[in-house]
């Protein structure tokens, strides 16, 4: 197990792992201990790395030392977020009845996605879903994510990191 602890300092987010300090960002809405569906808040707790997604048609295959499986995004891909659906925080087809969060995104935040564990292994409804460790969003924010440059979420991978243990301010 490769763990790297998410710690704020000055109201800034990093990434702890082994002897580096990498610059991450955050939830709008900060850390918190208590996460509900769309607080924008990135959850307090260890969050293991479940499976790396990235788009192909953007850029290479990533590596992951620590054997995680690797697939493709395709147009189709969905994770659903709507609390009272069946497939709450879990990945869909789309089109989809319910609300749904589009893994195929115009920017590049999702070229390279990993999913981590939060609220999955028996998702409770409004607790939080789509909680995912990807490349940096404009906005210089995620919506309760983890996001980290290319190079260094790669790297990280590459390494073998298999979670994320969220800190409490």
């Amino acid at each position: 197990m490769t763990k790297a602890n998410l710690r704020i300092a000055e109201n800034r987010a990093f990434l702890h792992f082994r002897n580096e300090v990498i610059p991450a960002l955050i939830g709008s809405g900060g850390i918190s201990l208590d996460k509900r569906e769309g607080d924008h808040a990135t959850p307090v707790g260890e969050l293991p790395l479940r499976r790396i997604l990235y788009r192909a048609d953007r850029t290479e295959r990533p590596v992951s030392g620590a054997g995680l499986p690797i697939e493709p995004i395709a147009p189709s891909d969905g994770w659903c977020d709507d609390a009272d659906a069946s497939d709450y925080n879990r990945p869909v087809t789309l089109p989809h009845p319910a609300s749904c969060e589009k893994m195929w995104r115009e920017d590049h935040a999702y070229d390279l996605c990993i999913v981590m564990g939060w609220n999955d292994l028996k998702p409770e409804s409004g607790r939080g879903s789509a909680i995912f460790l990807h490349l940096p969003t404009v906005t210089g924010f995620t919506e309760g994510c983890i996001a980290l440059q290319e190079r260094d979420l790669r790297r990280l991978l590459a390494q073998g990191l298999t979670s994320i243990i969220v800190e409490a301010p």
